[in-house]
C-alpha cells in the first residue's frame, strides 16, 4: 500500500460518510412531513455501502492477488424505508383521514442521532486516517532532504 492508496481509501470513506450524513439530516428534517410529490408522507432513506477493489486495472488485480487487496467503499444504492407509516390520530391536520387519522413518516429520531453519530464518527476516523498518511509522506519527504 502507497501513499496515494491510503488516501483513496480515506477519501471514498469521507464521501460516503457524507452522504450517510446528508441522508440522515434529510430525515431528521421530513420528521413531520405528511405529503410528498410521490403521495403519502415522506419515507425514511438510508446509504446501502459495499467495498469496491482500489486497484481497477487488470494487470494491479492479478498482482494484488499475492498480497492482500485494498478496498474502498462506495455507497452502492440509497433505499427507502418500506415500513408502514406510524398511524397518529389528529383530525384537524389537513391531511387526516375520514377516521381523523394522519399518516407520518415512519422515522424514530434517537435511532436516527445514533446513526448520526456513528456517521460522524466514521468521518473524523477517516479524516485522522488521511492526517497520518499525510504526516508520513511529509516526514518522509524531510528525511530525503
Amino acid at each position: 500500500m502507497d501513499f496515494f492508496d491510503a488516501i483513496s481509501a480515506s477519501s471514498s470513506g469521507l464521501s460516503a460518510q457524507r452522504l450517510r450524513m446528508n441522508l440522515i439530516s434529510g430525515n431528521l428534517a421530513n420528521v413531520n412531513t405528511t405529503r410528498t410529490r410521490e403521495g403519502g408522507p415522506y419515507r425514511r432513506k438510508e446509504a446501502i455501502f459495499a467495498a469496491r477493489p482500489l486497484e481497477e486495472s487488470f494487470k494491479k488485480i492479478l498482482a494484488d492477488r499475492h498480497r492482500k487487496q485494498l478496498s474502498t467503499v462506495q455507497v452502492d444504492r440509497v433505499i427507502e424505508d418500506s415500513n408502514p407509516p406510524v398511524m397518529k390520530y389528529d383530525p384537524g391536520h389537513p391531511d387526516a383521514d375520514e377516521k381523523g387519522y394522519v399518516a407520518m413518516p415512519n422515522i424514530n429520531v434517537m435511532e436516527e442521532m445514533v446513526n448520526m453519530i456513528s456517521a460522524t464518527r466514521g468521518y473524523e476516523a477517516n479524516v485522522t486516517a488521511l492526517k497520518a498518511a499525510k504526516e508520513m509522506a511529509t516526514t518522509a519527504l524531510e528525511i530525503g532532504k
